[in-house]
């Protein structure tokens, strides 16, 4: 069978689908329904007169024939997508799409001041951003790359520093304060309300503190829980308890008043936001201009 315009791209689909397992998914990536995705799959299959994919209603696996054409045309195809980056290097603007699954607080913290600037300098690059706090495969779901914090990002990515290290802060309205007294020490949470945390993977997160060699990590009581930042500001500024959050997105609250910060002597300090992507994959110029934009902005300080 020669290669032809036809057969290139259904080697994207193909890869496409062999990354996601996932006829939904992969669409997602390439940009065309699954019902087309299927056809142009089936239509592969009948060309190179064997099977390629194992489907049933749950799963889509491969075939010892999938298995081999995947291992044949990967490396290929990464080529190609390495070339066309260097290629955009020499237009007179940057092309392309950038695919980011980030957290919420990163997205308005860290890309809301940055993306505005970004696409008027870089109007022909697209941004398609995946905002959640769910622990998900990066780069399995078809992400170029991934915001989170410095100590969550999985040991087999490189990671690029985005903004300084982040002061935890725990605060409450001065009307709760005034009914339920000001904790000294992180061991008086237990008798305040408030807003707990579940994190992305399911856990339940508990407060962390810290003063000199101290340490101290506290599972708060409250009968509300949270997993999404600006859920909880709007909370603690109407009284429903105490909220331990970054200090830069809880800094507005505190500026006019409508919150106050306690136990400020047993704040701790997180690794800042970092930028991770596959040390197997070609970066796209977009996102090493993104980088550059987010350090020389610094829109959480330098």
């Amino acid at each position: 069978m020669s290669i032809s315009r036809a057969n290139l791209a259904d080697f994207v689909y193909f890869l496409a689908i062999a990354r996601h397992q996932s006829f939904s998914r992969a669409s997602q990536e390439v940009g065309i329904s699954a019902s087309a995705l299927s056809h142009a799959i089936k239509g592969l299959e009948i060309r190179l007169g064997v099977r390629l994919l194992n489907r049933t209603t749950r799963s889509v696996t491969l075939t010892d024939a999938g298995e081999r054409l995947h291992q044949v045309i990967s490396a290929p195809m990464q080529e190609i997508d390495g070339a066309m980056e260097i290629l955009n290097k020499f237009r007179d603007e940057p092309t392309g799409r950038i695919r980011l699954n980030i957290l919420s607080d990163a997205a308005e913290l860290l890309l809301g001041p940055v993306l505005p600037i970004f696409t008027e300098r870089y109007p022909e690059i697209q941004i398609d951003l995946t905002v959640t706090n769910l622990i998900v495969d990066v780069i399995g779901g078809g992400h170029d790359a991934g915001i989170r914090y410095g100590g969550t990002v999985p040991e087999d990515m490189v990671a690029q520093r985005l903004s300084p290290d982040i002061r935890w802060v725990v605060a409450g309205t001065p009307d709760y304060l005034k009914s339920f007294g000001i904790p000294k020490h992180p061991n008086d949470l237990h008798n305040h309300r408030c807003l707990r945390i579940r994190l992305g993977s399911g856990a339940m997160y508990d407060w962390e503190f810290e003063k000199g060699k101290q340490r101290l990590a506290i599972a708060v009581p409250g009968a509300i829980t949270i997993d999404e930042t600006r859920v909880g500001l709007a909370l603690v500024r109407n009284g429903a308890g105490l909220m331990y959050a970054p200090e830069p997105a809880m800094q507005p609250l505190i500026d006019c008043g409508e919150v106050v910060t306690v136990l400020d002597d047993w704040a701790s300090v997180a690794p800042g936001y970092h930028m991770y992507f596959s040390s197997h994959r070609q970066v796209p110029t977009g996102l090493r201009l993104l980088i550059d934009l987010i350090r020389e902005i610094h829109p959480l300080g330098e």
